[in-house]
């Protein structure tokens, strides 16, 4: 802190700086309407059209530090009158279009969205373009613009749009409070609500902490986040705000570390619960993995659980780097145990209202936690922390594959490959992105064997492939797909969705598979020479597979898979009924209606 990265942020602490200032001494009611021009003095303007906008606007930022829009559950908010109504056209051509012959633009596009007029300058179609970039990347004098808005731009969930007075608009069902757009946009229109005066409110109110203890519980991140001064200094100014003492968020870390590895093993796929912008996340974009979802507490809640469980009266106010705990502490489940979320800049803004000099200062100590629970939040850190409290445990008939991911970018690429969407929304998502065609493709076709020994020139000879297109209407790509694969001498291609594929191949394929599988494990097996004939090796030729692909397959597909196991056991289990009891009339008519079904499909 004190160096601030933008003059926004900067901004943006002196009004957090003096909301707290009158707080402290009692006098908010009566001074936050002259806060703008204690900011902002004089009639000279340095940020805006005129002083009288600036001190409008510092207005509603008042507003905000002051808890914000009390009706709005989100702790992002736009400031309306903030917001410079950015053009947001996409890609556009630009008057450094010369004409040129060579025409790349128009090459690369596969939507035919450029044309030309009569002087060759380029124009772009936006009822066909996809907004994929191609022809910006191919244009010699980088005459093709993407004008998207910043804090669009930044929005990887989509949640950020245009409203009908052309400011920035936030769908609450998709934005995940992760405050990427908050640090992106470049006027500051987009901010995040405080919550210091409940921070305040609760330290005056313990009288000394007398009344009762008021914690901080600080995030591993505070050691880098003020360079200024000492890790011991900070830890020491925050006493001096007047808290009881502080308390490492990592605590919580190892504790939640051992919680997950437990759970991790019992269920053998999860997700975490750490990180609250990615829970969100999760729910709102892959609702198919929200049971998969940690049931334990994030580190936050966890450790603020156990001290409240220690002492009832105490008060616990988080405070870390992140706006996402300020939604998080809110919910029902977390919000027993957390009392106030703070972030650094918040913190500093507290020191300098009361004019504490951390620099000053003694140094206090931080000695709760574990390596691995201070490392927890980094990329990569509570996979190590997980695997660590496997090892403790224990656990070690337990293959921990974890994929660690940085930024949501990462993530969706992950949660698309374990959910049952799978590879081909992947695909759909970069093909539209990087202004290609992706289409998916499963040829029915192999053997039981794998590696290139075991090739065969006529291997798709008179066999089936489905097709996964991404838009069953396009005769032509359909066209062009057909031509692509007629070398390969297929029998029939099948048109599908990936949905209806993952469905169908649950039965036709993996559940043959898993059967075979499960069928060479009985102790006859042993005897089968002499006895067997083609039942036998029809029933075991797959039982000979790739395990490690295999298993990554059944598990991609596992809702589907394992409803065919279930009804397949419903359907055994009429068989040996009628076996065990002796029930000739009931056996008979179970074998009939599996001839009559085998006749009916084999037409």
């Amino acid at each position: 802190m004190r160096k601030f990265d933008t003059k926004i942020q900067y901004l943006k602490y002196k009004v957090l700086r003096e909301v707290a200032r009158l707080a402290w001494n009692d006098q908010l009611l009566e001074g936050a309407l002259d806060i703008p021009k204690v900011i902002v003095p004089g009639k000279v303007p340095t940020m805006r059209c005129c002083v009288y906008k600036e001190r409008a606007i510092l207005a509603e930022r008042v507003k905000i530090a002051m808890g914000g829009d009390h009706n709005n559950p989100n702790v992002i908010e736009v400031i309306d009158i903030a917001c410079d109504e950015c053009p947001m056209g996409g890609y556009e051509v630009t008057d450094a279009c010369r004409g040129c012959l060579a025409h790349r633009c128009e090459d690369v596009c596969k939507r035919g969205a450029i044309t030309f007029d009569h002087q060759q300058k380029a124009h772009i179609d936006k009822s066909k373009c996809v907004e994929c970039g191609a022809c910006a990347k191919v244009c010699p004098y980088s005459a093709i613009m993407d004008y998207k808005r910043p804090c669009e731009r930044s929005c990887k969930v989509k949640a950020i749009s245009m409203s009908e007075t052309k400011a920035a608009s936030i769908d609450n069902s998709k934005c995940i409070s992760c405050g990427a757009c908050v640090y992106q946009c470049p006027f500051g229109a987009i901010t995040d609500k405080s919550f210091i005066l409940n921070a305040i409110d609760m330290i005056k109110k313990s009288d000394g902490n007398k009344k009762y203890k008021v914690y901080s519980l600080v995030a591993p991140s505070i050691s880098s986040q003020f360079t200024y001064a000492k890790l011991g200094q900070v830890l020491s100014g925050i006493k001096e705000l007047g808290f009881y003492t502080s308390v490492e968020a990592a605590l919580g870390a190892d504790m939640v570390a051992y919680g997950e590895a437990a759970e991790l093993a019992e269920k053998g796929f999860l997700t975490s619960s750490c990180c609250p912008a990615f829970v969100d996340y999760i729910k709102k974009q892959f609702p198919d993995l929200a049971p998969y979802i940690s049931h334990n507490l994030s580190p936050m809640a966890s450790i603020a659980k156990y001290m409240k469980e220690k002492d009832p009266e105490c008060k616990i106010v988080f405070i870390g780097p992140c706006t996402a705990k300020k939604m998080e502490f809110q919910k029902d489940t977390v919000h027993p145990y957390i009392d106030c979320v703070i972030t650094f800049e918040e913190l500093q803004a507290l020191f300098d209202s009361k004019n504490i000099d951390i620099t000053t200062l003694g140094e206090d100590v931080l000695d709760n936690a574990s390596y691995y629970g201070r490392i927890f939040a980094r990329c990569g850190g509570l996979s190590d922390a997980v695997a660590e409290a496997l090892k403790e445990q224990g656990i070690d008939n337990f293959d921990l594959k974890a994929v660690s991911c940085d930024g949501i970018e990462a993530c969706r690429i992950a949660l698309l490959k374990a959910s049952k969407r799978g590879i081909c929304e992947v695909g759909f998502d970069l093909a539209k992105r990087f202004g290609f065609t992706f289409v998916g493709g499963h040829p029915m076709a192999g053997t039981q064997f794998s590696g290139i020994k075991h090739s065969r020139a006529d291997l798709f000879n008179g066999s089936s492939m489905i097709i996964v297109p991404p838009d069953f209407g396009d005769i032509a790509l359909l066209d062009k797909i057909k031509q692509f694969l007629f070398p390969l001498q297929l029998g029939k291609i099948t048109i599908s969705t990936a949905e209806h594929h993952d469905d169908v191949i649950a039965y036709t394929s993996q559940l043959a598979h898993i059967v075979s599988s499960a069928y060479i494990k009985n102790k006859n097996a042993e005897n089968h020479v002499g006895f067997s004939a083609g039942s036998y090796k029809d029933m075991t030729r797959v039982a000979t597979l790739n395990e490690k692909m295999w298993t990554e397959l059944f598990l991609l597909n596992k809702d589907n898979l394992a409803g065919e196991i279930d009804e397949l056991i419903s359907s055994l289990s009429k068989y040996s009924k009628a076996l065990k009891s002796g029930d000739e009339k009931a056996l008979y008519a179970l074998l009939s209606e599996g001839t009559a079904r085998k006749c009916q499909l084999d037409g």
